[in-house]
């Protein structure tokens, strides 16, 4: 039986592996640290798709208290295709409607045409914008 569900702390290894698979996992973000920052926010959550024991599909959700931001949309590369994705993003928008957030933001990589083809097919579109980012340490306070 499929489900929905908030993840819990027991969840973050099949969930670190769930992104492995899908290719999100890299060098420099360690995935159990978004995780467990993610689960420890009250501003965020991440959503899973449970079947059975497996989870095959996950969203990490978060906002600022004005615009919302997806991380880590990861669905099993074996069940890609079948509407998985799509639902767990619903299950993400409500997530941030039911924060009073009003628009989302995602950021794609810009060689990454199929998930760009993805969020397109789901109703999203591009802006023009530019993102600027630091890695901060705490060294840099």
């Amino acid at each position: 039986m499929s489900a929905l569900a908030s993840a819990s702390e027991h969840d973050i290894p099949k969930i670190i592996d769930l992104w492995t698979r899908a290719g999100l996992v890299r060098p420099w973000n360690d995935p159990d640290l978004d995780i467990t920052f993610a689960l420890k926010s009250p501003n965020a959550d991440i959503l899973i798709w449970r079947d059975e024991d497996a989870i095959s599909a996950s969203v990490m959700v978060g906002h600022d208290g004005h615009r919302g931001v997806v991380y880590y949309l990861a669905v099993d590369p074996d069940q890609q295709g079948n509407g998985i994705g799509a639902k767990i993003m619903k299950a993400a928008e409500n997530w941030l409607i039911g924060q009073g957030i009003w628009k989302l933001n995602l950021m794609i990589r810009s060689d990454n045409q199929a998930v760009q083809k993805f969020y397109q097919a789901i109703g999203y579109e591009t802006e023009d914008r530019i993102v600027m980012s630091r890695r901060l340490k705490a060294s840099d306070t």
